[in-house]
């Protein structure tokens, strides 16, 4: 099968998981990255062996380049991603898909108009622990799903993170920064989300940057930190979703669990690729820890684009698409509209539940 050439927009901290990886999927050839900043782009080269440094205008126009891979801020993945398709080329953003929805929605009806292909991050469920815990879902190991908790309690990310400041301005805030996580998660194991209830609030009006290179400076806080609420899915189950920046004293509460008819399963952390993954029936005392299927327990971002990739050469459908970043992305402002408006929203979006991976793969391949 004919490799497809890869272009990364944006060199910044998140992008070298993606250089990496993009070398390793035998179905990828990563040609090009582009940044902003040069010297930042020449350096990431180097480390990667990508063989050019573009500007971004150049990396568009190149005509090799099949798919670009937007690692920009959050605030620049609409015009980065449109301007990509604009050039006849397919595009996989990291999260979130867009700001806004209306945002979203223009990129999705830019690629159709163009018979060109989005993707949007997280990946995660790609790995083994989000499949194995479907695998038992399938499996009825815990019966009919009713039900789920689900909680991402952080401190937030000003006294590790070098730049920080896009984590508390629009388009940041812990939803939007984790919620696709876990969101991404719960859709895979549950199926598609119909209505939300949820509430919104801000323990800081600013906070004090601890990391290096920018100590002591203030940032102002112009989103929610603490967003909580309630998810029905489709298909009836209900789960109760949390993401906070405001819990600065730790949590041991559990990434997912999942509440059959007949048991319970603990799902590993949505950020990460592997496990464990635990479960336990009704009437037992103890937890059983369930064998990872084979396939991806490390960190593989890149398997998106490269799922992408083996669509764009199949026409099979893949799995981390725009549809389903959008139907993400409606529902995490649902969130903050239902908090605003004191009332349930009803979701307008609607996507498939992607296709489990199928097991017994050769490493860094997908078909």
């Amino acid at each position: 099968m004919d490799k497809v050439k890869v272009g990364i927009i944006g060199c910044g901290k998140i992008s070298g998981i993606y250089m990496e990886n993009c070398n390793k999927f035998e179905i990828l050839e990563l040609v090009a990255c582009a940044d902003m900043n040069l010297e930042r782009a020449r350096e990431q080269a180097q480390q990667y062996n990508i063989p050019r440094v573009y500007t971004t205008d150049e990396l568009l126009a190149d005509p090799e380049i099949e798919i670009v891979i937007n690692l920009t801020i959050p605030a620049a993945h609409a015009e980065i991603c449109l301007r990509a398709l604009e050039a006849g080329k397919h595009v996989y953003v990291e999260k979130p898909l867009a700001v806004t929805r209306e945002e979203g929605r223009k990129v999705l009806e830019t690629a159709k108009a163009k018979g060109l292909l989005v993707g949007s991050a997280p990946e995660t469920f790609f790995g083994s622990g989000i499949q194995t815990s479907l695998k038992l879902i399938e499996d009825s190991v815990i019966g009919r799903p009713m039900a789920a908790t689900s909680f991402m309690m952080s401190r937030g990310h000003e006294n590790w993170h070098p730049d920080p400041e896009f984590y508390y301005a629009a388009g940041g805030g812990p939803m939007f920064d984790m919620g696709p996580y876990y969101l991404t998660a719960l859709v895979q194991l549950l199926g598609p989300i119909s209505a939300v209830a949820g509430m919104t609030g801000k323990a800081l009006a600013e906070r004090t940057i601890t990391s290096e290179k920018k100590a002591g400076q203030k940032i102002p806080v112009d989103i929610p930190t603490h967003v909580a609420g309630t998810l029905q899915f489709a298909e009836g189950a209900i789960a109760i979703l949390i993401t906070s920046f405001d819990v600065f004293g730790g949590s041991d509460l559990p990434h997912i669990e999942i509440y059959g008819t007949e048991g319970t399963i603990q799902v590993p952390d949505p950020n990460n690729f592997g496990g464990p993954v635990k479960f336990r029936r009704t009437g037992e005392s103890e937890w059983s820890e369930q064998p990872l299927l084979p396939g991806y327990d490390q960190n593989t971002r890149g398997i998106g684009p490269a799922d992408m990739a083996y669509a764009i050469r199949t026409g099979r459908p893949h799995r981390a698409s725009g549809e389903l970043a959008y139907h993400v992305l409606e529902a995490m402002w649902a969130f903050h509209d239902s908090s605003d408006s004191r009332s349930f929203y009803t979701m307008e979006s609607t996507c498939s539940r992607p296709a489990a991976l199928p097991v017994g793969l050769t490493p860094y391949t997908l078909d």
